[in-house]
């Protein structure tokens, strides 16, 4: 079993995931990240739950928009689903 270590807002989280995804689970923590980042630059220092929740919900919104707006193609849309849903399952491991 695959190990990483993801950081969002400041805390490390270790996840574990299948051998070989290990780049794709860092990935989805880099960008998940990247929304707390953005976060916390507009709206200032909150708790790391309420951060994880507003990253997570402009995640699934982008998601949202590019299902709405058919800006992706079936499978592309079914890996973006597969990622979320890896996140969201190994944050909740």
């Amino acid at each position: 079993m695959g190990q990483v270590r993801v950081s969002v807002g400041g805390r490390t989280y270790p996840l574990s995931c299948a051998d070989g995804e290990e780049g794709h689970l860092t990935a989805l923590g880099e960008h998940l990240s990247a929304k707390a980042d953005e976060l916390t630059a507009a709206i200032g220092t909150m708790s790391e739950p309420r951060l994880l929740l507003m990253a997570g919900i402009q995640v699934a919104d982008e998601l949202f928009a590019l299902r709405a707006g058919g800006g992706a193609t079936d499978p592309q849309l079914e890996a973006l689903v597969a990622r979320v849903e890896a996140l969201a399952a190994s944050l909740a491991g």
